[in-house]
């Protein structure tokens, strides 16, 4: 029998444009060095195509909308959304 050790890791869904700069609907990033959403964010924007992610982004971790100070710990699902316009 064989088991294979994961990292912990933090799931991103991205959704609308940023899910078609990075051609991908999320990414599994490892915990190392994300202490906040906000780190969570700057990986996520080292990614190819990720450079367009701005700082304007909504952020919700765990289904919760968050500041960028908010904590994050391995198994969180961060969801990063464009910001939304409209009238």
């Amino acid at each position: 029998m064989s088991t294979t050790l994961r990292s912990p890791i933090i799931r991103v869904h991205l959704f609308a444009r940023y899910a078609d700069l990075l051609g991908v609907d999320h990414v599994d990033l490892p915990i190392d060095g994300l202490a906040t959403a906000g780190d969570v964010v700057s990986r996520v924007q080292g990614l190819p195509g990720g450079r367009d992610i701005g700082i304007g982004s909504l952020v919700a971790v765990n289904l919760r909308q968050v500041p960028l100070h908010t904590p994050v710990v391995a198994g969180d699902e961060v969801a990063l959304l464009p910001p939304l316009a409209g009238g």
